[in-house]
C-alpha cells in the first residue's frame, strides 16, 4: 500500500522521474549513492540496493597505487560482486599516469562507469594533491581526465566528482563551472556537484544556487551531459526540491542514506507516483541490520564486522524506534563478539524499548 506524502509536492521538472543516461551507460533511476568513505563498502552498498531505488553505486574512494600494489585494503574497498551492478569505482590522485593505469585495472575488475575524485575535503587526501585540491589545479585536473579518459574503453564513461571551489573565491569566480566545462571537453560524461567548498568541510548548508550555476554552465554549452548535485538530501522531498531548484540531471545521496538506506525507494517512488511508500516497520529495520552485519562478516571478517557495526549502529539507530533506543545502540557498541550483536537485536525485537523509552516503535525520526 501507497500512502500519500505528507505535505503536497510539485512534481514539475524535466528530470522528474526520468532515469540518468551518462555516456552509454542508461540507468535504472536518478538516483546515486555515494562514494562515502569509511562506509560505501559491498556490505552497504547491497543493502541499500535492496531497499530499491539505487541507479548507481559508488565504492569508497580508491588509491590507484594500492589498486596496483594489490593492496589487501585497497582490493577490499573496491570488491564487488555480480549483484552490485550497476557500479561506479571512484579514483583520487594527482598523478595522470597513475590515474590512468587505476582506470585500467577498475575497467578489467567490473566498473561500470569510473569517477575521479575532485570533491574529498580531508586533509590526508588534499595533501597529496588529490580530491578538492584538484580544483585549486584546473589545467592539471583536466590533463588527469584526459590521461583517465584515453585509458578506458569506450563502454566505460569517466565521470567527475566536485566541490564548489577551495575557497568562497573559488566560488564566487565560478571555478567548478570552468572546470566542468573542461573536463567534457576531454570526454568527461557527466558531472556531480557537492554543494559546498572545501573550506566549509561538511559544516553549513548546501549551497543550491551555486550548484545551478554550474549547471546552468554545462548545460549552456552541452545541454546533453548530466550533472548531479549532492548535498543535504535527507528525505524523498529534499531529492526532488534537489532537481527542481538547480536544474540538475539527478541525486547523488551520501549520509542521508546513511540511517535510511530506503531513500532511495522512497525518491524514486515519489518522482514515478507522486506517494511515498510507507516506512519500513521496526522488524524489516532490525533485519536491515541484521543482514548489513551478516555481510560484513562474510565480506570482511569479524573484527571489521564489529568495528563497522559499533560505529554503524548510531546512524541505523536514528530509524529504530523513533531515534529513542539508547538500550540498543549500547548493547551493540558493547557487544564482545556477533553472537551478542545478534542477541542484542533478537531481546530488541522480543521485549520492545523499555519504560520511558520514547515514543512508540515506528515513529520515524528525521536525522
Amino acid at each position: 500500500m501507497i500512502q500519500p506524502a505528507e505535505t503536497p509536492i510539485s512534481l514539475q521538472g524535466p528530470a522528474i522521474g526520468r532515469p540518468l543516461v551518462i555516456g552509454p551507460v542508461r540507468l535504472a533511476t536518478n538516483l546515486l549513492l555515494a562514494p562515502i568513505a569509511n562506509y560505501c563498502d559491498l556490505a552497504f552498498r547491497l543493502t541499500c540496493r535492496e531497499q530499491g531505488g539505487v541507479g548507481l553505486a559508488c565504492t569508497d574512494l580508491l588509491s590507484p597505487q594500492g589498486l596496483l600494489r594489490g593492496s589487501a585494503a585497497s582490493l577490499d574497498l573496491a570488491r564487488t560482486s555480480d549483484e552490485d551492478t550497476p557500479v561506479g569505482m571512484q579514483l583520487y590522485g594527482a598523478d595522470p599516469g597513475i590515474m590512468a593505469e587505476g582506470a585500467k585495472w577498475a575497467a578489467d575488475h567490473g566498473a561500470t562507469i569510473v569517477d575521479i575524485n575532485m570533491g574529498c575535503p580531508v586533509d590526508k587526501v588534499c595533501k597529496k594533491d588529490g580530491g578538492s585540491k584538484l580544483m585549486c589545479h584546473p589545467a592539471g585536473a583536466i590533463a588527469i581526465a584526459q590521461a583517465v579518459r584515453r585509458a578506458l574503453p569506450e563502454s566505460i564513461p569517466l565521470t567527475a566528482k566536485m566541490r564548489l571551489g577551495w575557497s568562497e573565491e573559488d566560488c564566487r569566480n565560478g571555478v567548478a563551472g570552468t572546470l566542468a566545462l573542461g573536463l567534457v571537453e576531454v570526454g568527461v560524461a557527466a558531472i556531480t556537484v557537492h554543494g559546498r567548498t572545501t573550506a566549509m568541510k561538511f559544516s553549513g548548508e548546501c549551497r543550491r544556487h551555486d550548484i545551478a550555476r554550474v549547471v546552468e554552465a554545462v548545460k549552456y554549452r552541452y545541454p546533453d551531459i548530466p550533472v548531479i548535485g549532492n548535498g543535504d538530501v535527507k528525505t524523498a522531498h529534499d531529492a526532488i526540491s534537489m532537481m527542481q531548484e538547480t536544474g540538475c540531471d539527478g541525486v547523488m545521496i551520501g549520509r542521508g542514506a546513511l540511517s535510511t538506506p530506503w531513500i532511495f525507494r522512497d525518491a524514486w517512488t515519489l518522482q514515478t507516483t507522486g506517494s511515498v511508500p510507507p516506512e519500513p516497520g521496526e522488524r524489516e529495520k532490525l533485519d536491515i541490520v541484521r543482514t548489513f552485519f551478516d555481510r560484513m562478516l562474510a565480506f570482511r571478517g569479524e573484527h571489521d564486522a564489529m568495528t563497522h557495526i559499533r560505529r554503524r549502529i548510531s546512524w541505523f539507530a536514528k530509524r529504530i524506534n523513533g531515534g529513542h533506543c539508547k538500550e540498543l545502540r549500547e548493547a551493540i557498541r558493547t557487544a564482545a563478539d556477533p553472537a551478542a550483536v545478534h542477541a542484542a537485536l533478537d531481546a530488541w525485537l522480543l521485549d520492545g524499548p523499555p519504560p520511558g523509552a520514547g515514543p512508540a516503535r515506528g515513529v520515524p525520526s528525521e536525522c
